[in-house]
């Protein structure tokens, strides 16, 4: 069952591997990718490269000392590292139904966050409507056996609902619960 299926919008693309490369059943990977902006590497380093130029401006023709120039430099580095490299690329979720389920997370300067929650500890996994006063969004997590709060699946990413069921509804049986759209019930 080697299939293989895209949702996009305009923020995200989803992308799901059902084995491609193994049996089926053994490894089902979910991605959320960014989408990237051709515009915004191009428009920092431009501005990267005028701030030096003006510096070096400065200190060619007015005199400035050099130290103007090591900041413009320093300081478009760090602009360049934390608007570029420490992006997040993409956001991953590879369930094992005989192991557990790892999150990944790939950012843009090739580093990997990992995190395995092993099956055993996987309660449930669990659909919320996060509604702030400004905004409203889905997101998927995890209730994990001894911890006090949810386990976010994507961290960074806040993917619409359309690209999270299909993540939901592979976590329930890997994890051996069912699917349920029952009310929450109070008992009391």
């Amino acid at each position: 069952m080697a299939e293989s299926s895209t949702i996009s919008n305009a923020r995200f693309t989803y992308v799901h591997d059902d084995g491609k490369f193994l049996p089926s059943h053994a490894v089902d990977t979910h991605h959320i990718v960014a989408r990237r902006s051709v515009v915004k590497p191009i428009a920092i380093y431009l501005f990267v490269m005028l701030l030096v130029a003006y510096a070096a401006f400065l200190h060619i023709e007015k005199g400035r000392p050099v130290t103007t120039v090591i900041w413009s430099v320093f300081i478009g580095a760090i602009l360049i590292k934390l608007l570029i490299w420490s992006s997040i690329v993409k956001e991953s979720v590879i369930i094992m139904p005989a192991f557990g389920v790892q999150l990944e997370t790939h950012y843009g300067s090739g580093r990997i966050n990992r995190c395995f929650i092993p099956v055993s500890k996987i309660l449930k996994p669990v659909l919320n409507e996060c509604v702030t006063p400004v905004t409203c969004c889905w997101c998927l997590s995890l209730l994990v056996h001894e911890k006090d709060e949810l386990t976010l699946v994507f961290k960074e990413f806040r993917p619409p609902l359309k690209m999270l069921v299909p993540i939901w509804k592979a976590l329930c049986p890997a994890t051996d619960h069912q699917e349920s759209s029952d009310p929450f019930l109070e008992y009391g």
